[in-house]
């Protein structure tokens, strides 16, 4: 869709991109959670979680980064605003979101609280969040204790499953942020009492200045040791409250907060009397507004009104069905009347939001769906974060010293010194996962080229900067290990990027193509060195993000000394080549010096595909010709196994597809003519895949691993609702095996696996893992992509039972479709007025406060 440029948003967004302005110079860049992350972590023995709890989060200084809720921050993070809350119960002032660590989950880590991001624009110049704040004590200590008291084979003990929201004794609080400019933004808090009855609302609009001091070298773009920043409070006789925040590299910041409040202050530096049980190096410490507000201790708080963290204090009884409402200003200016316009701002901030969406949404769409997708790119956007983290020095540090005090040895990372990570990245989850995955943010890149082009391709150019990419040229993974090994989506994501932003601006950008293709040349070697000791174009790579589909761990040592020949790592590879064939044939139509490159592709493309199924030429195939799917290989000393579980393992070979118009060669002389020399010169690869010079549908040529035959019979299981086909797309393990799971023995041990349409039994990868059953919906997405390809090049000639055994003939193009109609089946109401995405929690369904708050799982149960 091509973007309107007439809407403001649309005009802030190109005026940021050709650095005419700097609108995202704020954004909601704080995460959701810092502590327990790797990043934090200088344990001896390496576990984060316990090394920095929840627990000690509120008087703990971070080093790496900030969170907050509902929070923003500069670019920089130097400067940061977040919500601070108290209901007069809880024993903690709520400041960030509660979840469980990865050993107090019965499925690993886990968030335990209610928000929802349900606006935001490219620039954020609207943003909008929903909290759910329970009006009783927060049960910390039942949730943890509940589910630690609970198994693999149960349900997960939630915030709704305590009865904390029984009653509707809670607040719905609204974050709201509208920029006036660049430097000027405009804060809304709303807080709504949903309860029957009055209850007392503590609301503390707090802002604070990242620790940037006490680590002893500089940091991000300052070149010389920082100095400390200063809050202060600011006298004035208006009828509103002032608090100046002067920082060396932000210059100074106003916070206005409309009428009058208190004030309070305090030092963003740890309390360790509370931690460690040694002397202060101030009596004003990052926890001083808990113990003020909670415990009642004014001397926590500062009295000569400065530091380096303050707040206002509102304090309120809202009465049933009343909000309390609070405005605020964030502003580089000097005010005399920060509030005269602000509604005005507001409402025009917020009707341009509707005028960008609007130009960008089809309008031949349903409002619900409408109101689906938007809260899918607000997520998309809020889940933005500063992702900071230098490996060099973190190897150093101990507790912020700079020394070299831990063992060298077993510490992750050792072989990642060169990384320096100082940028905004769009997390997975800015909870659960405050770190970026290279392979989840090729996903991600997808829905924000819809949005904003430049801030794509900016993503995907940052993986492959020399500051991330290893030198030998792997990509880095996630903080916990970086050298894991990552499905190569990054090709796909390029490419996909460069034709949808083409698509939205009317100009491809092929000097971003040209630049990321040279960057995944590198890459590319990395893996044909390193992921194919043998040379026989089959590949390993782990677990290779699909966790614990296996029977086995895919990232440890085998039973027996023995290895694996993947499916699914062998597939991606052929996908990787044939991508990099495409691109190498789109930037030949200016530089033919590309076609030599694209040749190469071709038949690195041919080689692995042929390799599927005649291992080195040794007559061992990954495709099982009785059974009609493709399985791993275990190789053992004295012998080969194939392991026959039907998974996703055996559908990525769909994905390595690629349909050519004829104009996509022409004039290609030199790769037309070495293609077809290499193909005479091999003419054995042409029996075991789709043969490119048989013309199809438009005279198209089809590049597929999967001939027609071995098309049908894969589809036979993807299409069939005992196997792969749920009502809400196509399921990660068969369902074949709920009732028939798979065993073998090897070194004395059994490694077994079942359909497991929900959360796993496993303890594989944290106990999270959950690719025995569940839908994910990114691998659905290039499924359904890959049948598109299909059928560009079958067209209506080919057609197939959907499901499997009803009759019903459809082509590829008509399976696609209810492919994505079974997704948005997910989210959309039903013929009873439910979203199956809400299962049967009733408050959800039924709720006018709950039922169109949207949630986008990691992955859906494979059944309801």
């Amino acid at each position: 869709m091509k973007h309107n440029d007439s809407s403001e948003e649309q005009s802030r967004l190109n005026a940021h991109n050709k650095k005419e302005a700097n609108w995202k110079k704020w954004g909601p860049y704080l995460s959701d959670r810092a502590w327990g992350t790797v990043r934090e972590d200088y344990s001896r023995g390496g576990n984060p979680w316990d090394f920095f709890p929840h627990d000690d989060a509120r008087s703990r200084v971070y080093r790496w980064n900030e969170d907050g809720l509902g929070g923003i921050s500069d670019r920089n993070q130097y400067l940061c605003f977040a919500l601070a809350l108290w209901n007069g119960k809880d024993p903690i002032l709520k400041e960030r979101f509660f979840g469980l660590a990865g050993n107090e989950g019965n499925h690993g880590e886990d968030v335990k609280e209610y928000y929802f991001y349900l606006d935001n624009t490219p620039t954020h110049s609207y943003m909008k969040m929903l909290y759910k704040y329970p009006q009783n004590e927060f049960p910390y200590d039942d949730l943890v204790a509940e589910n630690k008291r609970r198994d693999f084979h149960t349900c997960e003990y939630e915030l709704l499953d305590t009865g904390v929201f029984n009653s509707d004794d809670y607040f719905d609080v609204f974050i709201e942020y509208a920029k006036a400019g660049e430097d000027d933004i405009l804060i809304k808090i709303s807080a709504v009492n949903r309860s029957q009855h009055s209850a007392p609302c503590h609301i503390l609009p707090t802002l604070w200045f990242r620790n940037t001091w006490s680590w002893g070298y500089p940091e991000g773009p300052m070149d010389d040791v920082p100095e400390k920043p200063v809050m202060q409070k600011i006298d004035n006789q208006h009828d509103f409250s002032t608090v100046k925040a002067s920082h060396r590299g932000t210059g100074d910041f106003y916070l206005y907060f409309d009428g009058s409040t208190e004030l309070l202050f305090t030092e963003n530096e740890t309390n360790t009397e509370r931690l460690y049980n040694t002397p202060n190096v101030t009596p004003f410490v990052k926890d001083a507004f808990h113990r003020y507000v909670i415990k009642g201790d004014s001397s926590a708080v500062n009295p000569k009104m400065t530091g380096t963290k303050a707040a206002g204090h509102y304090a309120n009884i809202v009465s049933s069905g009343e909000t309390m409402t609070l405005r605020l200003r964030l502003s580089h200016k000097e005010l005399t009347e920060p509030f005269s316009d602000f509604e005005t701002i507001f409402a025009a901030r917020i009707a341009e939001a509707d005028d960008f969406y609007q130009n960008l949404q089809p309008q031949d769409l349903e409002n619900d769906v409408k109101l689906i997708q938007r809260q899918a790119f607000a997520g998309m956007l809020w889940s933005k974060q500063l992702y900071y983290f230098d490996i060099e020095h973190w190897l150093k540090e101990e507790r912020g010293v700079k020394k070299y005090s831990r063992p060298v040895y077993g510490i992750r990372n050792t072989d990642w010194e060169h990384l320096v990570n100082f940028d905004i990245i769009s997390m997975p989850d800015k909870w659960e996962y405050p770190w970026y995955a290279s392979w989840d943010l090729s996903f991600h890149v997808i829905p924000l080229a819809v949005l904003d082009g430049d801030f794509a391709k900016r993503q995907i150019v940052l993986m492959t900067r020399e500051w991330y990419m290893h030198p030998n040229g792997q990509l880095p993974a996630y903080e916990w290990d970086f050298s894991d090994v990552n499905p190569p989506v990054l090709v796909w994501a390029v490419w996909r990027v460069y034709k949808i932003d083409g698509a939205a601006t009317g100009v491809f950008d092929t000097e971003f193509l040209k630049g990321i293709f040279h960057k995944l040349m590198l890459n590319f070697t990395w893996w044909v060195n390193r992921k194919d000791p043998d040379g026989h174009n089959v590949f390993q790579g782990g677990f290779l993000g699909l966790d614990n589909i296996s029977l086995f761990d895919r990232s440890a040592p085998l039973p027996d000394g023995g290895h694996i020949e993947q499916s699914d790592g062998t597939a991606w590879m052929a996908f990787y080549s044939i991508i990099m064939m495409r691109i190498a044939l789109e930037l030949s139509k200016s530089d033919p010096i590309y076609q030599d490159t694209a040749t190469k592709f071709f038949e690195h493309y041919l080689r692995i595909a042929y390799a599927m199924v005649d291992l080195g030429d040794k007559g061992v195939s990954l495709w099982d010709e009785q059974d009609g799917f493709f399985y791993d290989i275990l190789h053992l000393p004295d012998k080969i196994i194939p392991l026959k579980v039907r998974s996703l393992v055996g559908l990525l070979p769909l994905f390595a597809v690629e349909t050519l118009e004829d104009s996509d060669i022409e004039n290609m002389d030199v790769f037309t003519r070495r293609m077809k020399w290499f193909i005479h010169k091999r003419t054995d690869y042409k029996g075991h895949m789709a043969c490119m010079f048989t013309p199809g549908v438009g005279e198209r040529h089809l590049m597929a691993i999967l001939n027609r035959e071995k098309l049908l019979r894969v589809l036979k299981y993807m299409l069939d609702e005992n196997e792969f086909l749920s009502e809400y797309g196509i399921r990660s393990l068969s369902k074949y095996y709920k009732d028939h799971p798979v065993s073998i023995k090897l070194g004395g041990n059994e490694f077994s696996i079942s359909y497991q349409p929900a959360e796993a039994d496993s303890g594989l990868f944290g106990g999270n893992s959950n690719w025995r059953g569940p839908i994910w919906l990114p691998i659905n997405y290039l499924i359904i992509e890959s049948l598109q390809k299909f059928y560009h090049y079958y067209g209506d000639e080919l057609k197939v039972e959907f499901p499997t055994h009803s009759g019903n003939l459809m082509t590829l193009a008509e399976v696609a479709l209810e492919l994505s109609k079974r997704l948005m089946k997910l989210f959309s109401k039903d013929e009873n007025d439910k979203r199956p995405v809400f299962g049967g929690e009733e408050k959800f369904q039924k709720d006018p406060n709950w039922r169109n708050m949207i949630l986008f799982y990691e992955y859906f149960h494979g059944d309801n």
